[in-house]
C-alpha cells in the first residue's frame, strides 16, 4: 500500500514539474480519486483481488460525482462497495468537505416531510437533494449528522483562551405552531498556545435572556475554558448579567464599532451623525486612556448644550469601550470590536438564507454547527491570528491585565 501511494505522489510530482499549474485541477482529480480507492481498501481490510482472512466485503465499481472546488468542478469516481452487512463507505474527504451543504439538505428535505412543501421548498428539495424526501431518510440521516456535531459542540477545552469573543444573531424557527424568533449564541477563542481562533461554544435558545447566556458560559467552564483574560462582544445585557455571574473577575471590552454606530443615535441632526462618528473614531484612536478620557472631558463641555443627549450618553457608556487600553498596545486592533464574529455571522447567513423558515431548532443548530465547524476547521489549519508565542507584548500581558 505503502509502494502505490510512493507511486502516486511521484506521478503527481512529475505532471506538475512538466506541465505546470495549469494542470492541477487534473492533477487533483487524479489523486482525490486515488485517494478514495485507498480509503476503501483499508475499509475493507484488503486490496484490489487481495484474498485475507481480515477482507469484510468487496469493492464493487465507481459511482460518478461533480464536486465543487475552488479550483473549479472536479469530475471524481467515488469507490463503491458490496456485502458489508449493514455498514456503510463513504469517503470521509467528501463527508468533511460537504457538511455543511448535507446539514442545509436536510434542513430543506425536513421542511418538506412536515408538509412546508411549498412550490419553492420542493424546487430546492428537487434541486439539492435530487432524491425522493422520506421522513424515515430524514430521520436517519439527522440522526447520523447530529452525533457528529454534537461531539464538535461539546469537545474538551484544553488549552488556554485570553480573549474570548460573543454574538447574537437570530434566525426564524417553527414552534408550537407558530414562527418565533431563535437566538444562536456563538463564542470564538484565540488559542494562547497556537494563536489561532477557535469556535468556542454553540446555543441555540427562544431567547437571548441571560440565562440563556449564562447556560452557555457555564457549559464553557464545564468543558475546561481557561486562562481568559478578556471578553469582547456588543452591548448584549443579558450576555453582561451572565458573565457578572459566571466569570466576575473577566473584564469586558464592548465593541467600539457597535458603539460608534450607537453613539450616532443620539446626534439632534443627520449632519451631526457626521461629527459624531469622528468624535468617537478620535477617542478609540488615542494613544492610551488617559488621552481618551481627556477628549471625552473636552467633548462634554463642548457640546454639552448643544447635544446633551450624546454627551449623556458618552459619559455613561465610554469606559465600556476603553477596557483594551488594559492590555499591551500589539493586542489593540484584535480586541477592539467583534469584527471576527460579525464575518462568521455573514457566512451562517448566506447559507441560512436559502432555509428562510428552518422547521425546528434541532434543524437550525445543525446547519450553523455545520458552517461553524468548516470555518472552525479553516482557522485551526491557517494562519495565526495572535502570535503570542513570538510577541514580546505577551511578556506583559499578566503584569498588564490588572492595570487601571
Amino acid at each position: 500500500m505503502n509502494q502505490e501511494k510512493g507511486k502516486l505522489f511521484v506521478t503527481i510530482m512529475e505532471a506538475l514539474i512538466s506541465e505546470g499549474p495549469e494542470i492541477f485541477k487534473d492533477v487533483l482529480e487524479q489523486l482525490m480519486n486515488r485517494a478514495m480507492e485507498i480509503e476503501r481498501s483499508e475499509f475493507l481490510r484488503a486490496g484490489p483481488y487481495e484474498r485475507t482472512s481480515e477482507r469484510r466485503g468487496h469493492a464493487n465499481g465507481y459511482k460518478p460525482k461533480g464536486y465543487h472546488t475552488g479550483v473549479g468542478k472536479l469530475e471524481l469516481t467515488i469507490p463503491q462497495v458490496r456485502g458489508m452487512r449493514g455498514l456503510k463507505f463513504y469517503p470521509q474527504s467528501l463527508e468533511r468537505g460537504c457538511r455543511s451543504e448535507r446539514a442545509l439538505k436536510l434542513a430543506v428535505a425536513e421542511m418538506y416531510v412536515m408538509g412546508v412543501s411549498t412550490r419553492k421548498v420542493t424546487k430546492i428539495t428537487e434541486e439539492l437533494c435530487g432524491f425522493e424526501v422520506s421522513s424515515g431518510q430524514v430521520s436517519r440521516l439527522s440522526k447520523e449528522m447530529d452525533e457528529t456535531l454534537e461531539a464538535f459542540r461539546t469537545r474538551p477545552l484544553e488549552d488556554e483562551y485570553p480573549f474570548v469573543y460573543f454574538d447574537a444573531l437570530y434566525e426564524k424557527v417553527r414552534y408550537g405552531g407558530v414562527v418565533r424568533d431563535l437566538a444562536v449564541l456563538v463564542a470564538i477563542g484565540v488559542n494562547k498556545r497556537t494563536g489561532k481562533r477557535e469556535i468556542l461554544g454553540i446555543e441555540a435558545l427562544l431567547s437571548e435572556a441571560e440565562v440563556h447566556w449564562r447556560t452557555l458560559m457555564k457549559k464553557l467552564l464545564e468543558r475546561g475554558l481557561s486562562g481568559v483574560k478578556l471578553f469582547i462582544s456588543d452591548d448584549h445585557e443579558g450576555m453582561k448579567a451572565a458573565r457578572r455571574s459566571v466569570f466576575p473577575s473577566v473584564p469586558w471590552q464592548r465593541c467600539q464599532f457597535h458603539m460608534s454606530k450607537n453613539a450616532q443615535r443620539y446626534a439632534s441632526n443627520r449632519s451631526m451623525k457626521k461629527q459624531i462618528a469622528r468624535i468617537m473614531r478620535d477617542i478609540f484612536n488615542s494613544p492610551d486612556r488617559e488621552t481618551s478620557m481627556a477628549m471625552v472631558q473636552k467633548v462634554s463641555k463642548t457640546l454639552s448644550e448643544k447635544e446633551p443627549d450624546f454627551v449623556t450618553w458618552l459619559e455613561e457608556n465610554i469606559e465600556e469601550g476603553l477596557t483594551m487600553y488594559r492590555f499591551p498596545s500589539a493586542y489593540w486592533t484584535k480586541i477592539r470590536t467583534s469584527n471576527p464574529l460579525e464575518r462568521v455571522n455573514k457566512e451562517i447567513r448566506r447559507r441560512t438564507r436559502v432555509v428562510g423558515i428552518f422547521p425546528n431548532q434541532e434543524s437550525c443548530l445543525r446547519l450553523i454547527t455545520a458552517v461553524l465547524q468548516e470555518i472552525h476547521e479553516g482557522w485551526i489549519t491557517g494562519r495565526k491570528y495572535i502570535d503570542f508565542e513570538n510577541d514580546k507584548s505577551e511578556e506583559n500581558l499578566e503584569t498588564q491585565f490588572y492595570r487601571k
